[in-house]
């Protein structure tokens, strides 16, 4: 049992635990309590562990959110086991408090050393099918991307589906697109499962700015599927800036690609849906509370969904 992959249920069951509590409180508004009692749940599953886990990467500084902090570690500190996680224990947070597709608890395993180790700053994220593999980069012009994806894709540039994020830093980029004649798929939040939609051709690419965390995760899970992903890291504060040039010297200004990202196939992706969407959400019954959870392995490239039910009563 000393292979990452070989260990998958116990971080499947932190990110059940972070759902469930999440999905609890679903829809009612509260987007910061839903995501404090989604961290303690994963917490207290991690905490009570044999296997020694680290956060490297995760959400919650940029926004004063509750978290699991970078470099905080859980479990048995003297386990000869030791994993490194990005994570996000509620992807979507303004989702699930509102009730709308796609939150998830999230996150991603390998190796101790082998995640980009940064702080939660944003990405510049370029996603899709194996399809735009030495297509497309994030050092082209947006003009070159849909050119060359139209091409690689064998589209017109007007059918290109491309989810961006909703946000005022992509005025611009969306500005653009519609330029070109393609009529954007915008999102509020989500952009891990946007990522991996793209991935498995639902869409054709995600592109602009998001979470570094979400980046780090997705990139896991497009290294096992065998799909493009470029990453970037975009500082919108000079603090985080600072931080990550304390971690990471002159690789801030790299260009990653999933590989770089995640460096070991033993790996996994495991996202538990919250709110139905690409993963379907939490069902609760009189009784029961059936959770929903996807996990993409990296050294067998197995995609499973996995449903669980646990007793309301316990």
């Amino acid at each position: 049992m000393d292979k990452v992959t070989e260990n998958f249920n116990l971080y499947l069951k932190a990110t059940e635990a972070a759902a469930l509590a999440a999905a609890k409180l679903r829809g009612n508004g509260d987007g910061k309590a839903a995501d404090k009692v989604a961290t303690e749940a994963m917490r207290a599953v991690l905490q009570n562990s044999e296997i020694h886990t680290r956060v490297v990467i995760g959400e919650g500084e940029r926004d004063d959110a509750p978290m699991l902090y970078i470099g905080e570690e859980m479990g048995n500190s003297n386990s000869s086991l030791k994993i490194d996680i990005a994570v996000d224990p509620l992807e979507c947070t303004n989702h699930c408090a509102n009730d709308l597709p796609d939150a998830l608890s999230v996150l991603a395993a390998a190796p101790r050393g082998k995640l980009l180790h940064a702080p939660d700053t944003y990405m510049n994220k370029l996603c899709g099918s194996s399809k735009l593999l030495g297509h497309v980069s994030l050092l082209n012009s947006i003009e070159e991307n849909v050119s060359l994806a139209a091409e690689a894709l064998d589209k017109n540039i007007s059918e290109l589906k491309i989810i961006i994020m909703d946000r005022e830093r992509h005025f611009e980029l969306i500005a653009k697109m519609k330029e070109l004649n393609i009529d954007p798929i915008l999102i509020g939040d989500g952009d891990v499962s946007g990522g991996l939609k793209a991935v498995e051709g639902n869409v054709d690419l995600l592109y602009g700015i998001g979470a570094a965390p979400e980046g780090v995760i997705t990139a896991t899970a497009v290294k096992a599927m065998g799909g493009f992903f470029e990453g970037k890291l975009h500082f919108m504060d000079e603090a985080f800036k600072s931080r990550a040039v304390k971690m990471l010297g002159k690789d801030i200004n790299n260009l990653w690609s999933a590989d770089d990202l995640c460096q070991s196939s033993d790996s996994f992706f495991v996202a538990s849906g919250v709110c139905s969407g690409w993963i379907p959400g939490v069902r609760f019954t009189d009784d029961q509370a059936i959770v929903t959870s996807k996990i993409i392995f990296g050294d067998s490239k197995e995609s499973k969904i996995i449903t669980n039910k646990y007793s309301l009563g316990d």
